[in-house]
């Protein structure tokens, strides 16, 4: 079970009383006793990284969260956070939550999965079908219902998009699976990468996104992925 904290209406930001106030507040609403993984959702530059740490490592002393993650942080504020748990012996980030698919590899690519590398630290990427656009749904002259479908549709304006989802089209078909199994099991094949964090609509959704744990692409598929999407 894991939840996030730093964006909730009523608990913004990562002060040491928020981060605590929100935990409690996440136990009652979830009605369990921990959480097992409770993450900053979006980094707060106004706090220093050892207040941060520090309310974390409460936290789970207490008993009341299992392990920490990050989301939406930099990679100097996570190294930062790292050598403080580190000198401190305190509670340490163990995943990381990045924005990161075929098609939006800019943000973790780089010097963020150089730290979570070094580290240890365990990727579970968000969006990674990218709102949709890498479910193969979202063609020219198509109109997909969908609160995500401006940002998805988007891809299709952009050669790079274009030329993911023609390397998509060529690989499930060569392999007989879903356009969004293809597209998961490139993000699982990253490293770093230990899940790829995928949403469904609906039942019918959940057989391809399951399928992925099934597919493991060759470096040739792999290769062909990153031409595509580079």
């Amino acid at each position: 079970m894991a939840t996030k904290v730093g964006a909730h209406p009523q608990y913004k930001g990562l002060s040491a009383a928020t981060i605590k106030a929100a935990a409690d507040a996440s136990l009652r609403r979830l009605r369990t006793d921990y959480i097992d993984l409770y993450y900053t959702h979006f980094d707060d530059p106004s706090v220093p990284v050892e207040e941060i740490i520090m309310a974390l490592d409460e936290l789970v002393r207490a008993g009341k969260v299992r392990a920490i993650g990050a989301s939406n942080l930099s990679p100097e504020r996570l190294q930062e956070s790292l050598d403080f748990s580190d000198r401190t012996g305190l509670a340490r980030y163990t995943v990381l939550q990045p924005h990161y698919n075929l098609v939006s590899r800019e943000t973790y690519e780089g010097a963020l999965q150089t730290v979570a590398e070094r580290a240890g630290i365990a990727a579970v990427p968000y969006y990674a079908l990218a709102a949709g656009f890498l479910t193969g749904k979202y063609r020219p002259g198509t109109t997909v219902d969908s609160p995500r479908a401006g940002s998805a549709a988007a891809h299709l304006q952009s050669e790079r998009g274009v030329r993911v989802l023609a390397a998509l089209d060529e690989i499930a078909q060569e392999r007989g699976a879903a356009v969004p199994t293809v597209a998961l099991a490139w993000l699982a094949a990253q490293p770093t990468v230990t899940a790829p964090i995928a949403s469904a609509r609906t039942v019918e959704q959940l057989p391809a996104l399951v399928a992925v744990a099934d597919l493991q692409l060759t470096g040739e598929e792999l290769a062909k992925l990153d031409a595509a999407s580079a």
